[in-house]
């Protein structure tokens, strides 16, 4: 059974840096492309970014391109999201999702994950 971990979240002032992590277990990471969503306070859970299964630069929302970046390594069963240049905007649960398509097709439609993280509480607050 596929398990996603969530790690990393934690309370940082505006303009403060950040890196989550996604631990992966029960199959090899690079079976899967990784989405990281977020879901904030009575607001839809959206995608954020998203990891092909050979790595790269990956795809990035446009409310976080140029703040967040995206990486894996997958001799660590590993995905991270840098998230650097913070905003109150940026509080919300932070979740890692897998998929088996490539994320140059609807990269952030949630029909196409599974095997979803228990999340990891990001905070944005002076």
């Amino acid at each position: 059974q596929v398990q996603l971990v969530e790690s990393g979240g934690g309370l940082v002032q505006p303009g403060g840096s950040l890196r989550l992590s996604c631990a992966v277990s029960g199959a090899p990471l690079d079976n899967y492309a990784i989405g990281w969503f977020r879901q904030a306070p009575g607001k839809e859970r959206e995608g954020v970014s998203c990891i092909n299964n050979s790595g790269g630069s990956g795809y990035q929302a446009e409310s976080v391109k140029g703040r967040f970046t995206i990486s894996r390594d997958n001799a660590k069963n590993t995905v991270y999201l840098q998230m650097n240049s913070l905003k109150p905007e940026d509080t919300a649960v932070y979740y890692c999702a897998t998929r088996v398509t490539s994320c140059v097709r609807l990269p952030y439609y949630r029909g196409l994950y599974f095997n979803w993280g228990q999340g990891t509480q990001v905070t944005v607050s002076s």
